[in-house]
């Protein structure tokens, strides 16, 4: 008995439909694929703003200031404060800490340093807003500059810092240790923070982060006038 062979109609619909079924199964791994790195890139975000978060929040807890200083300001070597200006988007935190940890063994330094933690432009792209640390090992007569900064988070969109004041029992804005008028010799006893950055994989949005911060040490070190 004589077969009869496929017709080119038959052929064609065939190859078609090949065709549709591979263009649907890698549509779906492409489909896949795509999805993987945006769920890999907004994980990864998320954990470069919690750890920037999670070291600030160590640092914030170990501040202090201190009333041992010299009276004489054309003698004063050493300067502690903790200082917090409102930039409306951009606020900058400069303060004095026993945070610091030393990374070799005989290094002349003490667990005392200067941190300061703001945001600004990045170096290699002026359209970016990047957090910002700022560290100097040792303290001097300037609390606010000096030392290596290095970026924690990119894509920064707001860094607002809100301080509690116990004496006023409210959030305020800013806090200066160095202005008698402000909150001289005196730190807040909560530091709340708020990270906002841009969405990895929709454009247009961002992420909000946060934390709320307790200081230990309110008032200034000064072992000649126990503050309890």
């Amino acid at each position: 008995m004589r077969k009869s062979a496929f017709t080119l109609l038959e052929i064609i619909l065939a190859v078609s439909v090949l065709a549709l079924v591979g263009t649907m199964i890698y549509g779906g791994f492409a489909q896949t694929a795509l999805n993987k790195a945006r769920v890999e890139k907004d994980v990864d975000q998320s954990r470069v703003v919690h750890m920037a978060l999670e070291r600030i929040a160590r640092e914030l807890t170990m501040a202090f200031v201190s009333t041992h200083t010299n009276p004489s300001l054309d003698l004063r070597v050493v300067e502690t404060a903790f200082i917090g200006r409102d930039r409306g988007k951009e606020d900058r935190i400069d303060f004095t800490s026993f945070s610091h940890r030393r990374l070799y063994r005989n290094a002349r330094e003490s667990d005392q340093n200067e941190l300061s933690y703001f945001v600004t432009q990045d170096p290699d792209d002026s359209d970016v807003q990047v957090l910002a640390r700022r560290e100097q090992n040792r303290i001097d007569d300037d609390p606010r500059r000096g030392g290596k900064s290095q970026i924690l988070v990119q894509d920064v969109e707001e860094f607002n810092v809100e301080y509690f004041d116990p004496l006023l029992s409210e959030w305020v804005q800013t806090w200066d240790t160095e202005d008698v008028l402000s909150q001289p010799n005196r730190l807040p006893t909560q530091v709340r923070i708020r990270l906002a950055v841009k969405h990895p994989g929709r454009r247009g949005k961002t992420q909000v982060f946060g934390t709320r911060v307790t200081i230990p040490l309110n008032y200034a070190l000064n072992h000649a006038n126990y503050n309890p």
